[in-house]
């Protein structure tokens, strides 16, 4: 059975409480938030890991990308990149591997992997079309079924299915008239397929043979916005918003068959639209978890995009998102290394919680008092030690002053806490 299978029958499963008791979450109130769709739990049945639990009153969780491209195969790098985002606090990490033996590369991850692991299986599906049959246009439904099945057996905690590219939402980007019309990969493979075969998608045509899939494994859908915005220009446009009340529908599909849900969300978006997306997305898909890109609150900025994406992930998950898909430096201008993963989830991390605090999310706060408290003592070590980057600080500390000073060099001897200690103890 399905975790949202067991909450509408009150029944209580390990992973729930595992959740409870690692969130701080009365159990019943867990329960009732997954049956009404509101928090999702994050795991593959065949999976022996623990869930990624993301939804109303959790902590904001942060997801990591990964992955092969045709320029840059090597999974030991991508295993390395894995592993440096698990250990900076990478919540999931999802497989976007598109270069080298895909089959083989996911089911490595997956064997090394210690949080749940997410695909966007439309790339596995075009690829294999382009190289069997010459074009991604000759893609098959069976070959859809075929690949989700197989990934899902596998044992992949969550998949991206760009199911709200309709015809009806094609149609109205032609009219829109986008400076960026699609930014999705996914979302562009659909609609080059939908256009050529001038069909429907057959990943909303076939969306129950998709539930179908999700529910036999648990398998988490993440509802793809293949028409997010690329450019702040393009932001909260009709064909985004056309896209969904779309993907709203299909969540309260989804969740009426007891499959999980979660939506994804932009994007490019200028600061003061950012609620306003929180606010839609919440209201037109009843609640469901908010995964969002960032998001990008400029688009001035490349090789700071980590920057720009923890502004907006923190003003957006403050409003009420609930999943940040990280930002690395290297985005909009290559496949990112070990640093641009290291950064991109520490920018990520900070973010979320930086809205957890706002948010009151019990014990949010515990961290950061903890850290003042060790800071008007001057204690390095135990400042360096609770820091979200011990290394980095404990580099910049020795770098300017030797460790058994109690000042750093900004201050020196005029170190306000110093002088004032003598005056309030």
């Amino acid at each position: 059975m399905t975790q949202i299978e067991l909450a509408k029958l009150n029944k209580i499963s390990p992973e729930m409480r595992y959740v409870s008791k690692n969130e701080g979450m009365p159990l019943e109130l867990l329960i009732a938030r997954i049956k009404e769709g509101k928090v999702t739990l994050i795991k593959n049945s065949k999976r022996k890991i623990n869930p990624c639990a993301v939804g109303e009153g959790l902590r904001v969780k942060v997801n990591a990308n990964i992955g092969t491209s045709k320029d840059s195969s090597n999974i030991n790098k991508e295993l390395r990149k894995m592993a440096v985002a698990i250990k900076y606090g990478a919540d999931t990490v999802m497989d976007l591997s598109t270069g080298g033996d895909i089959k083989k590369i996911r089911k490595i991850i997956l064997k090394n992997a210690t949080v749940p692991v997410g695909t966007v299986p439309i790339y596995e599906i075009a690829i294999m079309a382009a190289k069997k049959r010459g074009h991604i246009s000759r893609i098959k439904a069976q070959d859809i079924l075929e690949v989700l099945e197989t990934q899902a057996s596998d044992g992949v905690d969550f998949f991206t299915v760009h199911c709200g590219i309709t015809q009806s939402v094609i149609e109205r980007l032609r009219k829109q008239k986008r400076l960026i019309n699609i930014v999705s990969r996914g979302g562009s493979f659909l609609a080059e397929w939908m256009i050529v075969n001038k069909k429907e998608n057959p990943f909303y045509e076939y969306f129950d043979d998709i539930l179908r899939i999700a529910k036999k494994y648990d398998v988490t859908l993440s509802l793809g916005d293949g028409l997010r915005p690329g450019s702040l220009v393009d932001a909260t446009d009709r064909p985004q918003i056309q896209e969904l009340i779309m993907l709203g529908e299909l969540a309260d599909r989804a969740r009426k068959n007891n499959v999980q849900v979660i939506i994804e969300g932009p994007g490019h978006v200028p600061l003061d639209q950012i609620e306003t997306n929180v606010i839609l997305e919440k209201r037109l898909c009843n609640n469901a978890p908010f995964y969002v890109l960032g998001p990008l609150v400029t688009d001035i900025a490349p090789g700071y995009d980590h920057i720009t994406g923890a502004i907006g992930g923190a003003l957006a998950a403050f409003y009420g998102a609930d999943f940040l898909c990280y930002v690395t430096p290297s985005e909009h201008l290559r496949i990112p290394d070990e640093e641009d993963v290291k950064n991109g989830v520490i920018a990520s991390r900070i973010a979320g919680h930086a809205a957890d605090i706002a948010r009151k999310i019990p014990g949010a706060l515990n961290w950061d008092r903890a850290m003042s408290e060790l800071r008007v003592k001057r204690d390095w070590k135990g400042q360096i030690k609770k820091s979200i980057d011990p290394v980095k600080a404990q580099k910049l500390r020795k770098s300017s002053i030797s460790v058994d000073k109690d000042f750093c060099t900004m201050c020196s001897d005029y170190c306000s806490m110093k002088i004032m200690e003598q005056y309030f103890k």
